[in-house]
């Protein structure tokens, strides 16, 4: 028998693919949306000011809660309300609402900044809990220990995911700033620092996702997902030019002109370290589950489902 699913965030980048593909594997879906639409059964709800209708989670065995608020982090603070109330106080609603329903499982995906900034060197576990990244990472946090809490104190299985930097077809973000920048020519070449970056294609997250949901020892933990291979950035670079179809530099802006334009101000010094830090984390508890990546950056464009 099909399973009957909720999906939230589903016309995101990650959500789009998520849909598609438990659509291919027959499950019955329903969405929540900000406005209706006519693709699949779905309830029309404002997690910025709506509270969820009780029948939302009628027949529903699985929840995948992926929507979130996730707007620059330079002006987080001014968003402060916001950031709390979609992602922590609309998750909270959702699971408790899921859990008086007789939900069985409760799928939430997270993001790596709840574990917080990586300055190891080395590439995190879920064990090392550091402060959060930014009022995101700090809201999604919250939100990954109420979670839990509530599952502890119910019977419904909770699971948590935290994918790395994704990437894929269509990609959003500064992967997408940085292909238009190498398109258009005014991305500079960046110098080899032998930096570490975990990220994951979207398909391969969708499966991990899923994997979620079917594995019951997934319940009360939670799990970060990448594709098993750390990226330094001048590879990100290099990879993106080749995708792009244009020609890679042989040359690279000097280092000491980064760590220069870092003294000229916080904000310049924080995009740069974005651009150039070491954000490395492991998969390996994901791994012991079974989940293995079919794909690494260089199939960036290429698709499964």
């Amino acid at each position: 028998m099909s399973k009957n699913v909720l999906i939230t965030g589903s016309t995101g980048f990650v959500g789009k693919r998520l849909v598609n593909f438990l659509n291919m594997k027959n499950y019955n879906i329903k969405v929540i949306l900000r406005s209706k639409s006519f693709d699949y059964e779905n309830i029309v709800c404002d997690f910025e000011r709506d509270k969820i209708p009780e029948s939302t989670m009628k027949s529903i065995d699985i929840v995948f809660h992926l929507a979130g608020f996730a707007h620059d982090m330079r002006n987080a603070n001014k968003l402060k309300d916001l950031y709390q109330k979609v992602n922590v106080d609309a998750t909270v609603e959702l699971a408790k609402l899921s859990e008086k329903s007789g939900v069985k499982k409760f799928v939430f995906v997270s993001s790596v900044k709840s574990g917080g900034v990586n300055d190891s060197g080395k590439c995190l576990t879920e064990k090392e809990q550091n402060t959060p990244d930014g009022i995101y990472g700090m809201t999604k946090r919250q939100a990954e220990l109420e979670l839990l809490k509530i599952g502890r104190e119910s019977d419904m299985q909770i699971s948590i995911i935290r994918p790395s930097l994704v990437y894929g077809p269509n990609v959003k973000g500064n992967l997408q700033l940085m292909l238009l920048g190498i398109k258009q020519r005014w991305f500079p070449p960046l110098p080899e620092t032998k930096n570490k970056r975990s990220m994951i294609h979207v398909d391969d997250l969708v499966r991990a996702i899923v994997l979620m949901a079917d594995d019951n020892h997934t319940d009360g933990e939670i799990f970060i997902a990448t594709d098993g291979t750390p990226y330094s950035s001048r590879e990100v670079y290099d990879t993106m030019c080749k995708i792009s179809g244009k020609s890679t530099p042989k040359w690279s802006v000097p280092k000491t002109l980064f760590d220069l334009a870092r003294l000229a101000s916080p904000r310049i010094k924080y995009k740069i370290n974005k651009l150039l830090g070491d954000e490395c984390y492991s998969s390996a508890k994901l791994e012991a589950l079974g989940f293995k990546a079919k794909k690494s950056l260089k199939d960036m464009n290429e698709t499964d489902f």
